[in-house]
């Protein structure tokens, strides 16, 4: 059955009211807090538990043939390393609030390292390569295979002073202003994930100082190079990526996905076949398109979690550690979700 650009512009018009009636008839269902503490409590058991043996294998796989020997040996064993940038990480605590909670540690263990050292584990190879390998693994152990996933972006500051869901918009705003010459060093990161719903299992991310398109670029990259045989069986975004190019792009390279975006105002029926396949059900199928869209909730959900986990706020200055610190954040989430049935 085909349809017509009249159908589709007609249907967007009138979303507003037809989201309102699938509310209705799909009222949400109440959280039982008793059972949603006892489940936490058992995640995070589960995940401090799994912990070592996880970092354990991941730093097993890596062979060091010809390493660095100038200058002095580290005082830390790379499983050390991992653990430390993790806790950090959890902790969230500056580099060198975490090197005086190390002075106590001490008290415990024989690390006692100064706030550069923590610093520096940020941008360290052998600590990128092994926590590359953790995700791998929490990803393999979890049997995440066939993804039906949700992607959204969001933003961190890298200053206390400001926010980035009340300034952000004003940055773009003077941005747009002024030159590249004029312009200060960028206050937030955008960041990009990807999340499988049937796990809550983040798959890939990416981080940019430029745009969230540019994050979600990196996130597609990364799941195309994943050393996982993962399928992406469908994807939801948000009216961002409502474009052609992009429903262009995911049909390229992940063929058999199904995608389910929200069409913008303007939207016409020409382009690809994934884009008039997507738009007539749309149009014909409504209340069932919007049921699977609106699981896009998840990232959502996964953002909330993450950030009153963690915070906002990013310590990290260069961009290649500010990503560690995001990518540690995913692997907290990922193992803080291993033991949910």
């Amino acid at each position: 059955m085909k349809i017509t650009t009249k159908e589709v512009r007609e249907t967007v018009s009138m979303l507003d009211e037809i989201i309102e009636e699938y509310k209705e008839k799909t009222p949400s269902k109440k959280r039982d807090w008793r059972t949603y503490e006892q489940k936490l409590a058992r995640r995070i058991k589960e995940a401090i538990r799994e912990l070592e043996p996880l970092i354990d294998e991941a730093v097993s796989s890596i062979k060091i043939v010809n390493g660095e020997t100038r200058g002095r040996p580290s005082e830390l064993t790379l499983k050390q390393k991992v653990i430390l940038v993790l806790i950090h990480r959890l902790v969230g605590k500056s580099n060198r609030g975490m090197s005086c909670m190390l002075a106590i540690f001490c008290l415990l263990s024989d690390v006692d390292v100064s706030y550069k050292t923590v610093e520096r584990l940020y941008s360290e190879d052998l600590v990128l390569m092994a926590l590359h390998n953790l995700h791998v693994l929490i990803l393999r152990r979890k049997d995440v295979k066939n993804v039906n996933g949700s992607g959204d972006g969001t933003g961190y500051s890298l200053t206390i002073k400001k926010h980035y869901a009340t300034e952000a918009q004003k940055l773009k705003d003077k941005l747009k202003k002024t030159s590249k010459k004029e312009r200060k060093k960028k206050q937030f990161v955008y960041c990009f994930k990807l999340i499988d719903i049937d796990t809550h299992m983040y798959i890939t991310y990416g981080t940019s100082f430029k745009s969230e398109n540019e994050a979600y670029q990196q996130a597609l990259d990364m799941l195309k190079k994943l050393d996982l045989d993962i399928s992406l069986d469908s994807i939801r975004l948000d009216r961002y990526y409502s474009k052609q190019q992009y429903v262009k792009q995911l049909d390229e390279n992940f063929a058999n996905v199904k995608i389910y975006l929200i069409p913008k105002k303007n939207a016409t029926i020409k382009g690809t076949l994934k884009w008039k396949c997507m738009l007539h059900e749309f149009v014909n199928k409504i209340q069932d398109y919007l049921k699977e869209y609106f699981l896009r909730n998840h990232s959502e959900a996964g953002f909330s979690e993450d950030k009153q986990r963690f915070g906002w706020k990013l310590n990290q200055k260069r961009e290649d550690r500010i990503d560690t610190a995001i990518f540690c954040n995913l692997i907290w989430h990922n193992l803080f979700w291993m033991a949910d049935d």
